[in-house]
């Protein structure tokens, strides 16, 4: 559910990006409906486990999937970059994941995915504040229109009364760090391949992640009666949403470009708020607008 959001960048004429491809359009959508299902498959898993207990146990998964690549590409950790892999993992990955948990025992699992569309936004307003990026009038406008949208889905109750949702909050916290990872990504690791840098970052949250669930009763919770189709859903939030998901979107960048990438943002939202409906959550204009008006947002500050 996380996700990597590339930051936009201007690229000379020369080096245009290349025509998206079918195999691309295929790859964008797997991804967006495998994230945009994460929510819903948080909150089936909160039946059963703690919110902690998802967070810190999709991450371990995730770990194990690449585990197997961490133990033959071994010799090629990167010692020199020990800190921003951690940082990473810790902004892009562990960190999120249990905010999202926390915040999903308490929200519609459409609102959530309709929060995460911030990430793109604070991904370039971190870019532009703490790393020195440039910006345009026009990504201001979108920044701003952002900002509007999420007001309407921290600070507004279903019915349209002014009252604070902390939870809600939770999330834009979430797509904060997301902001934050992403720079880490882009000023540090870029001279990385994207699976080794993503698979090293895992290697560096994973045990920590162990080690959370290790003060947790999650073996006993894992093994009671009737807990077995929550174990499924953490086995396919950390090994699917955040392990293999996170492959096919790398491969979208390497097949098209990270703003065609970064329409995965769009369809996020659509796909937790199908999943929302799906499961008989109910819907309501503050949610719709928020959505709308961050949805627009986005939009404004990809443009060229």
């Amino acid at each position: 559910m996380t996700r990597p959001i590339p930051l936009k960048t201007d690229e000379p004429p020369a080096a245009s990006p290349p025509k998206p491809r079918a195999l691309a359009w295929f790859l964008l959508i797997s991804v967006a409906l495998i994230w945009g299902t994460s929510f819903i498959l948080i909150k089936r898993s909160l039946l059963v486990f703690t919110p902690f207990e998802v967070g810190t146990g999709r991450i371990f998964l995730a770990f194990l999937f690449f585990l197997p690549y961490l133990i033959l590409r071994r010799r090629d950790f990167p010692r020199d970059r020990w800190l921003p892999l951690l940082g990473s993992g810790m902004l892009g990955y562990l960190i999120p994941a249990v905010l999202f948990a926390t915040a999903g025992a308490h929200l519609n699992s459409s609102l959530s995915g309709a929060l995460n569309a911030l990430s793109p936004l604070f991904t370039f307003l971190v870019g532009v504040l703490v790393f020195g990026n440039q910006a345009r009038l026009l990504q201001i406008v979108g920044i701003l229109l952002g900002f509007a949208g999420s007001v309407f889905l921290v600070f507004f109750s279903t019915t349209g009364s002014f009252a604070f949702n902390g939870y809600a909050f939770l999330i834009v916290v979430a797509t904060i760090c997301y902001g934050f990872n992403i720079n880490i990504v882009a000023r540090y690791l870029t001279g990385m391949p994207a699976l080794t840098s993503t698979a090293f970052t895992f290697a560096m949250i994973g045990p920590i992640a162990l080690i959370g669930l290790g003060t947790t009763d999650f073996p006993a919770r894992a093994f009671a009666p009737g807990s077995g189709t929550a174990v499924v859903f953490m086995f396919i939030l950390g090994m699917i949403g955040s392990g293999f998901a996170t492959i096919l979107f790398n491969r979208v960048i390497q097949l098209t470009s990270g703003v065609f990438a970064s329409t995965v943002t769009y369809l996020i939202p659509m796909v937790a708020l199908l999943w929302g409906l799906f499961d008989g959550e109910p819907l309501f204009w503050p949610q719709m607008t928020g959505m709308g008006i961050c949805l627009l947002g986005v939009y404004l500050m990809n443009r060229k």
